[in-house]
This record gives C-alpha cells, sequence and structure tokens, in this order.
C-alpha cells in the first residue's frame, strides 16, 4: 500500500472510532458527504445576511456610514467577550495563556480606536445633525456588550461612581452598588437632571442582565484572574503591561475617541448640542471626570490623578484652534 492510500485509511480509522465511540455509523455520514455541496465564502460567512443589516431611516447617504461602523464596533465587543469568556472559564490559567488573551483584547480596541476616524472624518456634519434627529430615543450609548466587557474585566466597585465610591468597599452588596454605577449619571438630561428615556428603555432591556453577569463575576473576573496568578506572574513586566493597556484602551482610549467624535459634530457655540437620547456626553465621556479605572493597584498615585487630562484637552483645544 503507498502512504497516501495509507493516510486515508489511518483518516477513516480515526473518523470510524470517533463515530462508532458516540453510538453513530460512519457510512451515513460520509453517504451524507458526497452528496453536500461544497462549502464557499459567501455562504460560511453568511454575506448576503450580514450585507443586508443596513437599514437606514433616512436617504441621506452618510448614514451607512454611521451604521456600518456601529455594527462593526459590536462585532470587536463581541470578540472581546469571547475571549474574556474563555479566561473565565479554563481552569489553572498560567502566564503564557492570560496574556494570549488580554492581548488579544487589546488589538481588538487598538483597531477600534485607530479605526474611529471612520466616524470622526467620514461623514459630513450637516447630514449627521439632520439624520440623527431620527434616531431618537436610540444611543450608542446603549451599547449591552461594553458594559458587559466593563463589567467582566475588573472588581464592581471600580464600576460605581467616583461621587459614591467611598461609601462601598469591594465586598459590599452588588445590588446596592449597582444603583450608583457610573454609566447613570450620563444618561440624565442636561437641562432637567431627569433620567433619560435612552436610560429608561436601557434598564427595562438589560437590568437583570448587567446583575447577574455582576455577581457571577465577583470573585472572577479578569482582575481576580489575575491575582491568581503566581506572584513571580504577576510581577512580569510584560503582564502589567498589558494589564495598563487594557485599563487605557477600554477606560481612556475608547471613549475619548467618542469624546472626539462629540467635540466636532455636537459643540456649537454658544451651546453644545445634545446627543441622540439627551444623554449628557461632556459629563460621561470625558474619563477625567468618571476616574474609571479597572486597575487602579498598576497606577501610581499621579498616574491616577492625571487620568485621561492630557488628550480630553488637546482635543477641545484642536477644535477651537480649527473653528478660530
Amino acid at each position: 500500500m503507498d502512504l497516501e492510500n495509507q493516510e486515508l485509511l489511518d483518516i477513516l480509522k480515526k473518523l470510524d472510532k470517533k463515530y462508532t465511540d458516540t453510538g453513530q455509523d460512519l457510512t451515513s455520514y460520509l453517504e451524507g458527504l458526497y452528496h453536500a455541496k461544497y462549502l464557499n465564502y459567501w455562504d460560511y460567512i453568511a454575506q448576503e445576511t450580514l450585507l443586508s443589516l443596513q437599514r437606514p431611516r433616512t436617504n441621506f447617504p452618510d448614514e451607512k456610514v454611521f451604521i456600518m461602523y456601529h455594527q462593526i464596533t459590536e462585532l470587536y465587543f463581541k470578540l472581546t467577550l469571547h475571549e474574556l469568556k474563555q479566561l473565565r472559564s479554563k481552569e489553572n490559567i498560567d502566564a503564557k495563556y492570560f496574556l494570549s488573551k488580554v492581548g488579544r483584547v487589546n488589538r481588538y480596541f487598538e483597531a477600534l480606536t485607530s479605526s474611529f476616524g471612520v466616524m470622526v472624518d467620514g461623514m459630513e456634519r450637516e447630514q449627521f445633525l439632520t439624520f440623527r434627529l431620527t434616531l431618537q430615543p436610540a444611543s450608542g450609548f446603549q451599547s449591552s456588550q461594553y458594559r458587559l466587557i466593563e463589567i467582566m474585566s475588573t472588581n464592581f466597585l471600580n464600576l460605581v461612581s467616583k461621587d459614591h465610591r467611598a461609601n462601598y468597599s469591594s465586598n459590599s452588596d452588588i445590588q446596592e452598588m449597582f444603583e450608583f454605577i457610573y454609566w447613570k449619571e450620563g444618561a440624565n438630561h442636561t437641562l432637567t437632571g431627569k433620567k433619560a428615556f435612552t436610560m429608561v428603555q436601557f434598564e427595562e432591556k438589560y437590568n437583570t442582565d448587567f446583575l447577574q453577569m455582576a455577581k457571577e463575576s465577583q470573585g472572577n473576573n479578569i482582575w481576580d484572574i489575575y491575582k491568581s496568578l503566581s506572584e513571580e506572574d504577576q510581577n512580569n513586566p510584560e503582564i502589567i503591561e498589558e494589564m495598563k493597556w487594557y485599563d487605557v484602551h477600554v477606560n481612556v482610549n475608547w471613549p475619548l475617541a467618542h469624546y472626539r467624535s462629540a467635540v466636532k459634530y455636537l459643540i456649537a457655540e454658544p451651546h453644545a448640542i445634545a446627543a441622540t437620547g439627551g444623554t449628557n456626553w461632556r459629563k460621561y465621556l470625558p474619563p477625567r471626570f468618571q476616574k474609571r479605572i479597572f486597575y487602579p493597584e498598576l497606577w501610581s498615585a499621579q498616574e491616577i490623578e492625571d487620568w485621561g487630562k492630557g488628550w480630553v484637552d488637546s482635543v477641545v483645544q484642536e477644535h477651537t484652534v480649527k473653528n478660530d
């Protein structure tokens, strides 16, 4: 028997064992394979379905840019959650595995942040300010996947509004702390201070899921997993650097990319235009106001004090210079 036939026979033996072990008949599967159509790219990735999911509410061409970029964002968030779920479920994690998963998340957020020019420079302001009126009360604020990433990444205490954080500890009741989660302050109307309908909808749909994830993440978030590594691995400069980049990407670079977009499209002297859904983007987006930090133990007191300040100042200054 020549080598090629022997390899084929070996594969058939492996397949026969696989199906026999589960009480199934290999012959039936091979018969089905014979009749099956060849797989192609467009069916495998559901290309036609994917490309049919852009459904603008107006005839402004740039609304498609707006929709597609947000859909791309949600796919990257799904990739991130895919990595975080693997970290949470794997037992006996070593440094190599931990670095691999956190490194992937960092690459996803690097891609997101670096591509935000699609939004910042990719739409005509006049088109955006018109078609956005048809989107009420929907808002990117309502991205549930981003909230899940936050909840899975850190001790829940770090997501509590900085004005209430001192009243709790890492062992405090999750449901009680959830009432003061930082993002609720970003969904109050700028003029009345009342909860925006955007937030009402968001809470009705997702609060149960968020609370469940918060409870599941207590003792099993990314910080907890990092702390489960050996002392040597926790002090590994490469691991610390990846953790700090993770913190910066999610809590500084990504919200500030949104801030830059909001500055360009929504600042109109003498007053700033409200975001869709009436969310208070000027209070919600800048990291220096929220002081939201996943891993404060890894940062110096000065770094925490200066959290997010530089970029916010430079973005506003850039806008001012361009419009003088």
